[in-house]
C-alpha cells in the first residue's frame, strides 16, 4: 500500500470529518511515513474577545491534525477515538494562521499515542502542545 498524499490526506478530512470540524478550514500541507502537517487559517469565526484564536478551535486542530498523522501512519483512514486529549495553551495568537504538527509517538495493537505543536505562521513560536492518546480498530 502507497503512502498517503497530502490531497489524499484533504480528501480523507473532507469524507470523515463532521461538517462543524471542517468548517475549521484546515488545510493538509504535508504527510511523513507517521506525521502531518496541517495549517489552520486564521477567522474571525474562531476567534474570542480579543481578537485571540479560540482554545476550543485549537484543540480540535489538533486532535484532527493527530488522526491525519495516524491515516499516514497506517497508509490510509482507519476510524479512531479520542480517548484522552491534554493541550497547554503557551501563548495566545491574533491575526495568524497556525501551523500544526502532528505526529504519532507510539501505534501499539489497541492504542495509540500522539503529539501536536501548534505554531504561528508568520514567526513560528509556539502557540500550543497537545497530546492525545487514541483507541484503535481491532
Amino acid at each position: 500500500m502507497a503512502a498517503l498524499s497530502a490531497g489524499q490526506a484533504q480528501e480523507v478530512l473532507a469524507a470523515n470529518f463532521a461538517p462543524w470540524v471542517q468548517d475549521l478550514g484546515l488545510r493538509v500541507e504535508a504527510l511523513g511515513p507517521d506525521s502531518a502537517q496541517l495549517r489552520l487559517p486564521y477567522s474571525g469565526r474562531l476567534v474570542r474577545v480579543g481578537g485571540v484564536l479560540c482554545g476550543q478551535a485549537l484543540m480540535a486542530a489538533a486532535d484532527t491534525a493527530c488522526v491525519i498523522a495516524l491515516a499516514a501512519s497506517f497508509r490510509e483512514f482507519r476510524p479512531v477515538a479520542t480517548v484522552s486529549q491534554h493541550i497547554s495553551l503557551l501563548r495566545p495568537v491574533t491575526n495568524d494562521d497556525l501551523k500544526i504538527e502532528a505526529r504519532v509517538v507510539r501505534r501499539g495493537r489497541t492504542l495509540a499515542y500522539c503529539e501536536a505543536w501548534l505554531r504561528a505562521a508568520s514567526d513560528g513560536r509556539e502557540a500550543a502542545h497537545a497530546s492525545a492518546t487514541f483507541a484503535l480498530p481491532v
